[in-house]
């Protein structure tokens, strides 16, 4: 644990000069997010690298507005994907039968992450994805634990979304894409990998969306979420850090994603 000084941005909260810089490995125990009083669980601190696998690790995640405080959050019901329920739609499917899109992994992780900031979504102003935010997940990203996954067409980056990987759990941040079914192409390949060949027991979508209940996403309750997280990063007894930035290149191919269902 160190007292590295930290970059301050538009919401001076969320910069605090006086908390400590965690790196990778450092702990913050959170409040129990099953006493929280909606889905706002605490207000402050840093966005370091410790201070956001703490937060993960905890069903929790960082979620703001460009002039607001830090605010880490943990809803209920929360969405997610499980082994059981993923299935990829009939339409992607035979779209992917085309074999349009290259998928990539990890190659273009900081242009993912800001063409993400600049989609337009229905009802919300601005983005979430701030200049911190940015910079956080790039530093994550060097730890081997933040990454991208990329459908590219022509040599140019298509689509793609970007998350956390931990252990067995994955959880998704963003996704864009510039060209029809190119993003929906990439978390198809990534998700048939991640629950079969990698061993995955749950992606986190956070909250609903339309797009990802298309594949199989569910709303549970928080205790629920809580209880399948726990049991997945504590699954095997090892270390959920084990494995960062180890991905199977047979990703990269997706011909073996047009038979699942």
């Amino acid at each position: 644990m160190s007292r590295k000084s930290c970059r301050c941005f538009d919401a001076e909260s969320r910069c605090d000069p006086d908390f400590p810089w965690l790196e990778v490995g450092d702990w913050f125990s959170f409040p129990d997010p099953e006493y929280a009083d909606g889905s706002v669980v605490g207000v402050g601190g840093n966005l370091s690298p410790g201070m956001l696998v703490s937060a993960y690790m905890q069903g929790i995640f960082p979620w703001f507005n460009e002039d607001d405080p830090l605010y880490w959050q943990s809803p209920d019901p929360r969405f997610v994907i499980l082994p059981g329920t993923f299935h990829i739609p009939e339409r992607l499917e035979r779209s992917m039968r085309k074999k349009r899109f290259e998928i990539r992994v990890d190659t273009a992780f900081e242009k993912v992450v800001n063409y993400c900031a600049l989609v337009v979504r229905p009802g919300q102003l601005g983005s979430w994805i701030t200049d911190d935010m940015i910079d956080a997940f790039s530093a994550l990203h060097r730890e081997g634990l933040a990454h991208s996954v990329e459908a590219w067409l022509d040599g140019q980056l298509a689509g793609g979304f970007y998350g956390i990987r931990l252990g067995p759990v994955f959880f998704g941040e963003s996704m864009f894409t510039r060209v029809s079914d190119a993003s929906k192409t990439a978390f198809a390949v990534f998700a048939h990998h991640f629950f079969g060949s990698m061993g995955g027991l749950l992606i986190d979508s956070q909250v609903y969306t339309d797009h990802i209940s298309r594949f199989g996403g569910i709303n549970i309750s928080r205790s629920a979420y809580l209880r399948k997280l726990g049991e997945a990063l504590g699954a095997g007894g090892e270390d959920p850090l084990l494995g960062r930035g180890v991905w199977p290149a047979k990703m990269l191919a997706y011909g073996a994603a047009e038979s699942v269902r």
